[in-house]
């Protein structure tokens, strides 16, 4: 079924409303994962809202809380998460980063005690929206294998990164494993496989059952490349955010346990530079433009395809399950009419 931005908005932020989040909290957690849904990856949209509004009702998530941060030095600002919903906490995080690398030229935070962040690349954007470089990088539960093993040992430890130009930014967000644990989540849920190479079960051996791959481990994309990256990725984040390391990490896919994973956000001034933002457009443009191995399929840059499935989304509604959309009307504490999807 396609179901509206007003709808999805609307119940999502009424969900959150009705469980004590503040007004502004709730719609900003509910942008995010709508954002997952507009940009063509459900497994961070609104199939998570089910678990976060689990974790508020027994106390994981404190949704009125934005965080506590102090500058441990000029540029580097340490965040207590203090239970609050990840993007509300990234958020008041980011105006801080924003408001001080204009002074120092660049800027760090350290973000601990924290909830899921849903897709990195929301926060990247809202930095090169303001002519900013932005880098964002989060842990999670042991879910990776390493290249070689069968054993989940490193989390799926995305990476994003906004660099603006004269024109939209050139936007990347990618996860270290071959896929994330949601996209495996979601397969589940709609009862479909998954591609083989994905994923191992509990015994270690190949599968393509998403069911049983929530239970294994998932494989590095790009074999040793992905495991070295998200290796390096797994230490900094511990190691600037002060989190856990992802054998001990817990509170992203579950609703039983505090989220101690962390949360790194970077950002970076280049000052006004008209003429070298406008060379990055004509130099991605050069790219689109090029020949294509394949003349069906045109070139394109990072964030393009990503860009292009909002557009079609905001004209034609996001693409959810039935069940999911029931299940999230019938989660209201509210007499109102449930809020209607369309296009079954």
């Amino acid at each position: 079924m396609r179901v509206d931005q007003e709808s999805a908005l609307c119940l999502a932020t009424r969900l959150l409303e009705e469980r004590g989040t503040p007004l502004e909290h709730a719609r900003l957690q509910a942008r995010v994962l709508f954002e997952g849904e507009l940009k063509g990856h459900p497994s961070h949209g609104l199939q998570r809202l089910p678990r976060i509004l689990a974790r508020i009702e027994r106390t994981l998530i404190d949704p009125a809380s934005a965080g506590r941060s102090h500058w441990r030095s000029s540029s580097f600002l340490e965040v207590d998460g203090m239970k609050g919903l990840g993007p509300v906490v990234a958020c008041a995080a980011l105006e801080h980063l924003a408001d001080r690398t204009r002074q120092a030229g660049v800027a760090v935070a350290g973000i601990r005690n924290s909830n899921h962040l849903g897709m990195l690349a929301y926060y990247v954007e809202r930095l090169a929206d303001k002519g900013l470089i932005g880098l964002a990088m989060s842990s999670s539960e042991a879910l990776v294998h390493p290249y070689g093993g069968t054993q989940a040992l490193l989390g799926t430890n995305p990476l994003a990164i906004a660099i603006p130009t004269a024109d939209r930014p050139m936007v990347i967000d990618l996860a270290t494993g071959i896929v994330s644990m949601g996209k495996i989540h979601h397969h589940a849920a709609n009862g479909s496989p998954i591609p083989r190479g994905w994923a191992r079960d509990a015994d270690g051996r190949s599968t393509t059952d998403a069911t049983a791959a929530t239970k294994g481990s998932i494989a590095p994309f790009g074999e040793a490349k992905g495991y070295a990256l998200g290796m390096a990725l797994e230490l900094m984040v511990a190691s600037v955010a002060k989190s856990a390391l992802a054998p001990n990490v817990r509170g992203t896919l579950d609703a039983n346990a505090l989220c101690n994973k962390g949360d790194v956000l970077i950002a970076i001034d280049i000052g006004e530079q008209p003429e070298m933002l406008a060379s990055f457009t004509t130099y991605l443009n050069g790219v689109r433009n090029s020949l294509p191995a394949d003349p069906a399929r045109p070139v394109t840059v990072p964030g393009d395809g990503a860009l292009a499935r909002r557009e079609e989304a905001l004209s034609s509604g996001i693409a959810i399950s039935p069940r999911l959309w029931d299940e999230l009307n019938a989660l209201s504490y509210s007499s109102k009419p449930l809020v209607k999807g369309h296009g079954q």
